[in-house]
């Protein structure tokens, strides 16, 4: 029996989203490929350690595509994020999408690792794509992970239906 439960996210939860959204990211507005979304409506999984959230999902979905929008994992290194990547497939499958994508930042090495390590591949990199999500969420700052300047988007995917 495993120690975490995985569900969708409900209505009653939607203040805690957006208050992990806000400790997290600043706010629950979220920028990739120059359209801001608002992270805490969107659909989503939660997971849950004996009933304590400790990990958190949003995704877009878009015709055959879905989009993961954030991930957050409260306790890092006990498999939350592969937790939550795993029930975005399975929604993702049901929903007869073609493609998982996400975006991450240059400096984001760690999100690199792990993406990587559990199936996505590198599609593309957005040059200077930042300078645009500054101008729709001014809160971005210009430094990030281990003060490496916050440049480029660097798209994911993983592949589900070829």
């Amino acid at each position: 029996m495993s120690k975490f439960e995985t569900r969708a996210i409900k209505e009653d939860d939607r203040d805690w989203v957006r208050s992990i959204l806000i400790e997290n990211w600043a706010s629950p507005e979220i920028v990739s490929r120059g359209r801001l979304h608002h992270a805490d409506q969107l659909p989503g999984f939660i997971v849950f350690e004996k009933e304590i959230p400790v990990g958190l999902i949003t995704y877009s979905l878009d015709k055959d595509e879905c989009e993961i929008v954030t991930v957050d994992s409260l306790k890092s290194g006990k498999g939350i994020g592969a937790l939550l990547i795993d029930a975005v497939f399975g929604m993702a499958r049901e929903s007869e999408c073609k493609r998982v994508w996400l975006i991450t930042t240059n400096d984001n090495l760690g999100a690199l690792r792990f993406y990587q390590k559990i199936g996505f591949e590198l599609v593309a990199i957005h040059r200077d794509a930042i300078k645009r999500s500054r101008e729709l969420k001014p809160s971005i700052p210009e430094k990030g992970f281990n003060d490496i300047p916050i440049r480029d988007e660097f798209e994911l995917e993983k592949v589900l239906i070829s």
